[in-house]
């Protein structure tokens, strides 16, 4: 890593939830799922802290003992239901820089629902943006062969309607954006209160578990399914 980068990672862990009550909380296979994204960061060399950012001191005591920085306890208008992640990404930063006079250079955002992460999607985010400074984030994202539509103007229409059907194995594939899963980005564009800069590159991801984002009890259900009946790992 260049000497003098810091790499800090972001996880945003609220204590409300309207799906899934207290779900930063639930526990996954015997496990908080908060901790999972936690284990995640602490895992990567390239981190050099692991921020949880929660307005809830349940959560912070539990994000504490399994090693994660609570170093702030988010405001009350960050952690409605309606608050997006941007601006507590922004904050995060800005508290950072403002109360430990603490330059943040790239954060990485982990989203606990996201939870069948692996190792090379962190470190290899980061990588990217460590090794080419013209980019200015760096995310994971699932390879499809489906087809998407959107409404404008109260017709259907298809994104990509260049690409021509055929068989799955020859068509070529979307993209779909999984930042939760993990997505380096540089600080500065974090601070204007952006996910993503305008040059990016992609990690591309093929582990169909990663569609599973956990908002409710079903996501809940079939995550533990998956970790303890069929035996699928996390952070490996």
């Amino acid at each position: 890593m260049p000497d003098g980068t810091n790499v800090v990672a972001v996880i945003p862990a609220r204590g409300g939830s309207k799906g899934l009550p207290r779900k930063n909380l639930r526990l996954l296979a015997g496990k908080p799922l908060v901790a999972y994204a936690i284990e995640a960061a602490l895992g990567s060399p390239l981190v050099d802290r692991v921020i949880v950012s929660t307005d809830d001191e349940e959560i912070a005591e539990v994000a504490r003992q399994y090693g994660a920085e609570v170093p702030f306890i988010r405001p009350p208008e960050l952690a409605t239901d309606r608050a997006p992640t941007e601006p507590v990404l922004a904050h995060a930063v800005k508290w950072l820089e403002e109360n430990e006079d603490y330059r943040v250079d790239i954060v990485l955002f982990l989203q606990p629902t996201d939870i069948f992460r692996k190792k090379y999607m962190i470190n290899e985010v980061i990588t990217r943006l460590l090794e080419n400074p013209n980019l200015d984030s760096a995310f994971v994202a699932y390879s499809t062969h489906k087809n998407f539509w959107r409404k404008e103007n109260g017709k259907w229409v298809r994104l990509a309607p260049d690409i021509a059907y055929g068989p799955r194995q020859e068509r070529e594939h979307l993209y779909r954006e999984d930042t939760g899963l993990a997505c380096a980005t540089r600080a500065e564009f974090i601070k204007q209160g952006k996910r993503l800069g305008p040059r990016v590159d992609i990690v591309v991801n093929e582990d169909e578990a990663s569609w599973i984002d956990i908002h409710d009890e079903f996501g809940l259900w079939v995550a533990e399914k998956v970790i303890t009946e069929w035996g699928k790992t996390v952070n490996d």
